[in-house]
């Protein structure tokens, strides 16, 4: 028995666990094996395994930026549990667990008497996305406020430090792999005003609600920005509001969001992506990239 049978047989891996209730657009199909790491522990143990070196890999987070095919992902989904979800503040620095919602981080900093990292109020991932892909929104990037992440190769099980420009941090980029788990990160605030740094969570929420689509299956934003534009209003002024492939559309209310209804398939998202972007192209010489992830769909497409 292989040490992926032992781990099957004795319910440590899941199988065939359907994977578009841990997404934001609630579509998509099967991972062929779901482990919960639930502390360091279990995480050092599935390493020593070697069952995370022999698979594809795929570290699951809140799934708000992600796409799975309809026919799954043939390889190991990782979530990382709730003892990973912790935020902790000392004087005016945060650090956080992989799993802790940036909103949390937000919200914590500020009730600390913090400032500078209420703009994550605004992403809804955690702080291994954040990590992973430098999220951001109104001007702030996470690399502007990252001291550095705690970092696991699951490849040969070495925990290493990284800082920002270690991660070779851009525009919605890093260097983490697929094969590298980040397990937390700590930032770097600065002293602020509890009351002040309320107001401005608020004023960012009511800002995404007046502004982005709500109470919809949706995945943020679909295309990064070209320089010197946004996506939306390049798709906006095409006109391309409520286009539509199966149940999924074009938002009215913002064009880089892309809403889908309860029928939709991950196909018709990505079909939809496509042609937004053959569009785009066709029409203005402007090659949009994808900020969404897609997962277990043919290279060709």
């Amino acid at each position: 028995m292989t040490a992926l049978d032992s781990l099957v047989s004795s319910g440590k891996i899941l199988e065939r666990v359907p994977l578009g209730p841990y997404t934001t657009y609630k579509s998509g199909g099967p991972a062929r094996y779901l482990v919960d790491v639930h502390d360091a522990e279990a995480l050092d143990d599935l390493v020593a395994s070697g069952v995370s070196s022999e698979l594809p890999i795929l570290v699951l987070g809140r799934g708000s930026n992600l796409v799975v095919s309809d026919s799954g992902f043939e390889g190991l989904v990782i979530r990382l549990g709730s003892s990973f979800g912790g935020v902790a503040v000392e004087g005016t620095e945060v650090r956080a667990g992989a799993a802790a919602p940036l909103a949390q981080v937000a919200r914590s900093s500020v009730d600390a008497g913090l400032a500078g990292l209420e703009f994550f109020i605004g992403v809804p991932g955690s702080v291994g996305g954040a990590v992973r892909q430098n999220a951001g929104c109104f001007g702030t990037e996470t690399r502007d406020r990252l001291i550095e992440a705690s970092i696991l190769d699951l490849t040969d099980g070495k925990m290493g430090i990284f800082g920002p420009d270690d991660l070779d941090l851009s525009y919605r980029h890093s260097n983490v792999t697929s094969t590298r788990v980040v397990v937390s990160a700590s930032f770097r605030a600065s002293p602020g005003d509890t009351d002040t740094g309320r107001a401005e969570l608020r004023r960012i929420t009511r800002w995404r609600r007046d502004n982005q689509p709500g109470g919809t299956f949706n995945a943020g934003s679909v295309f990064k920005n070209p320089i010197g534009a946004t996506a939306g209003e390049i798709i906006d002024a095409l006109g391309l509001k409520g286009m539509r492939v199966g149940d999924v559309a074009v938002s009215e209310k913002h064009a880089n969001f892309f809403v889908a209804g309860s029928s939709a398939t991950s196909e018709d998202i990505r079909s939809l992506v496509v042609a937004v972007k053959d569009r785009v192209f066709e029409e203005t010489g402007t090659m949009l990239e994808p900020e969404i992830q897609f997962v277990g769909f043919d290279d060709e497409n």
